[in-house]
C-alpha cells in the first residue's frame, strides 16, 4: 500500500481513537478537524506525504484560525490555499463555539503561526514540490479545546487523568507516522513538541531537535523568527537551499 494511503488509515484510527475521549470543565468544546474538515486533511496526507523525508517537523495541536479551519497543520487559509494549493469542503464540528466558528476555506482570519512556517518554506525551497521532497509537517494531537470564552486551551494544561488517554493515542500515531515516513530528523516546533517526540521515539535512531514555535505569543518569535529557525536547523546539520527568495516566515 502507498505511504500516503496508510498515512491516511492513522489518521482515521486516530481521528476515531480521540472521539471517544471526554473532557471536563473548563473545556467546553472540542473540535476535532480530521472529521469535519477531512477532505482537505487528507489531500494534504495524500499530496504531500510520499516517504522518505528528511525531516519531520511536529507542532502541537490546531489553532482556532490555523488547522482548526482547514485540517492542515499550521493551516492558516490563504497558505493552504495559494501556497499549498489545497482545495475541499469543510464541514462544522458536532458542537461549535459561537466565538469559533469553523468557516474553512472562506475564514476571513489568518494564523500568524501558519503564516511564518509556511512562509519560511516559500521563501526558502519556492515551490512546495520542494519543500516537501525534503520535509514534512505534521501536529502531534489533532484536537482543538476551547474554555467557555472561547479561549483556546493547549493540551499540557489538561489534567493527568484526560491527558494520559489522549497523549496514548497520539504517540502511537506519531511512532507510525515517522516508522512510515523514516526520516532522520524528528524536530519539534516548540519545546512541547519536541518533549512528545523523545517520549514517542525513544529507542530509535531518529535525531530529535527543537526549533522556536512561530507564534506571535512568543516575544522572540516575533523578532526575526524566520532567521532563527533557519540558524537552529543548520545547526542540527540540516542543510537550506541557498538564494533564498525573501524573508516572508518572519
Amino acid at each position: 500500500m502507498k505511504t500516503t494511503n496508510l498515512l491516511v488509515t492513522i489518521s482515521r484510527v486516530l481521528a476515531r481513537r480521540v472521539d471517544r475521549l471526554t473532557f471536563a470543565p473548563p473545556v467546553v468544546g472540542v473540535y476535532n478537524p480530521l472529521d469535519y474538515a477531512r477532505e482537505l486533511a487528507e489531500a494534504y496526507l495524500v499530496r504531500y506525504g510520499q516517504a522518505p523525508k528528511e525531516v519531520f517537523l511536529l507542532g502541537m495541536n490546531p489553532g482556532p484560525f490555523g488547522m482548526a479551519q482547514t485540517g492542515v497543520p499550521f493551516g492558516d487559509v490563504a497558505m493552504v490555499r495559494d501556497f499549498l494549493g489545497l482545495r475541499g469542503q469543510v464541514g462544522r464540528p458536532a458542537s461549535e463555539h459561537p466565538k469559533r466558528p469553523v468557516r474553512g476555506l472562506a475564514c476571513p482570519r489568518g494564523e500568524v503561526s501558519g503564516a511564518r512556517l509556511w512562509g519560511w518554506a516559500q521563501a526558502d525551497f519556492g515551490t512546495p514540490q520542494r519543500f516537501f521532497a525534503r520535509f514534512f509537517v505534521a501536529n502531534y494531537c489533532p484536537l482543538a479545546f476551547m474554555e467557555a470564552s472561547g479561549r483556546n486551551l493547549t493540551p499540557d494544561k489538561l489534567p493527568p487523568a484526560e491527558r494520559a488517554p489522549l497523549f496514548a493515542a497520539c504517540d502511537e500515531a506519531l511512532r507510525e507516522t515517522v516508522a512510515l515516513l523514516r526520516p532522520r530528523h524528528a524536530v519539534g516546533v516548540g519545546a512541547f513538541a519536541s518533549a512528545r517526540l523523545q517520549v514517542a521515539l525513544a529507542g530509535t535512531n531518529v535525531a530529535i531537535g527543537t526549533i522556536l514555535h512561530p507564534s506571535p505569543a512568543s516575544p522572540l518569535a516575533n523578532r526575526g523568527w524566520a532567521g532563527q529557525v533557519r540558524r537552529q536547523l543548520e545547526a542540527m546539520g540540516i542543510a537550506l537551499p541557498e538564494g533564498r527568495t525573501g524573508d516572508e516566515g518572519k
